[in-house]
């Protein structure tokens, strides 16, 4: 695996975490305005996402890094993203789609003692395109 660099999230945590993956799914956007991501297709999308925190759990992690794939990967990998409960009344663009993951890490980051936070999630849809997601300060707080 090439080793990858993403756009830096300045901020004060102590520590701070990233976590790459990679998953195959397919997508289509209901919408005339899409032009031919209207037809369903699959990408193989690239994620990182980025946890930071002051304080580690009793084990001395901030998360463990299989919770995040868990949330993650086993949950859209080889599917249909249009299938999915959470893009019901939403198109699974890749702005979306990063935006979705960081609600479901996040959820489960606040149910922690250490309170971790994902201050970034970055989905690449193709070599060239990728979206970053990183959200307001008082979405953190």
């Amino acid at each position: 695996m090439i080793q990858q660099f993403y756009p830096q999230v300045p901020h004060s945590y102590r520590f701070e975490l990233n976590k790459d993956m990679h998953l195959a799914a397919a997508h289509f956007i209901n919408d005339e305005s899409a032009g031919a991501c209207q037809n369903m297709h699959g990408h193989t999308y690239f994620i990182n996402v980025t946890i930071a925190g002051d304080e580690l759990d009793s084990t001395g992690f901030l998360i463990n890094f299989k919770d995040i794939k868990t949330l993650v990967h086993k949950r859209y990998d080889h599917s249909l993203l249009n299938e999915h409960k959470e893009y019901e009344d939403l198109d699974p663009t890749t702005e979306v789609v990063a935006m979705q993951i960081w609600e479901t890490i996040q959820s489960h980051l606040d149910t922690l003692s250490n309170q971790p936070k994902c201050i970034q999630v970055l989905v690449r849809e193709t070599p060239t395109s990728y979206v970053v997601y990183r959200p307001k300060p008082e979405e953190l707080a």
